[in-house]
């Protein structure tokens, strides 16, 4: 079995999307099936071959985002899909995380910490760099009730953030200065009271109940 991460890219910009393509490409552990420059291009891409992450622009013409990952998901499509976008405003980072996206990877970032991105989400973590964390807490926050917060004390509230921020285990215990075999026991705790099994799971149920 081919252990290389399948991926497709889809942008609108041709410059961008060849660039991008060529990184991708030289990359080992990778394997680029094709890069696209529509939502429905894609779709037909991912009926025809099996792909584990879609690198997707949120803005692309006629139709965006959104319209690719309802269409994909109603055609039982298992694998992640990683925003790479120029912007999106708070509204739109939250709805496609709860659409179903992985992350929201800005395109101001370092190459290198795209790889890191991919790879991350093609294991099941969620990806949201600082400032893509800031515009969900924001938008989640005009929306949430007093109340909501109350369902998680303050170390899970603590670990949550680290597991937004796609910090490992390890590096959220040093954050918080307790042990790595205390996080994950947070975490299953968070898993337990969210009835979720991954922390991307966790992710998208703590933003549709407007967690802080």
């Amino acid at each position: 079995m081919d252990p290389r991460i399948r991926l497709i890219l889809v942008d609108d910009h041709t410059l961008f999307r060849e660039g991008l393509a060529r990184l991708l490409e030289a990359e080992s552990g990778l394997q680029l099936m094709g890069h696209y420059s529509s939502v429905d291009e894609a779709l037909a891409a991912i009926h025809r071959t099996s792909v584990d992450v879609v690198l997707l622009d949120f803005d692309l013409g006629e139709k965006h985002g959104m319209h690719f990952l309802r269409d994909a998901r109603s055609m039982g499509f298992e694998g992640k899909v990683l925003m790479v976008t120029a912007g999106m405003s708070d509204a739109d980072a939250l709805q496609v995380m709860q659409g179903g996206a992985s992350g929201i990877f800005l395109k101001h970032n370092a190459p290198n910490s795209l790889i890191d991105a991919i790879r991350r989400v093609a294991m099941g973590e969620p990806w949201l760099d600082s400032s893509s964390l800031d515009s969900l807490v924001g938008a989640a926050s005009s929306k949430s009730k007093p109340q909501a917060s109350a369902l998680l004390n303050k170390r899970e509230r603590g670990v949550l953030k680290g597991v937004f921020e796609g910090l490992t285990n390890k590096e959220i215990g040093a954050q918080l200065e307790i042990s790595e075999s205390y996080v994950k026991a947070v975490l299953q705790q968070l898993f337990g009271k969210t009835g979720v099994r991954t922390r991307s799971q966790l992710v998208r149920v703590a933003l549709e109940k407007h967690l802080e």
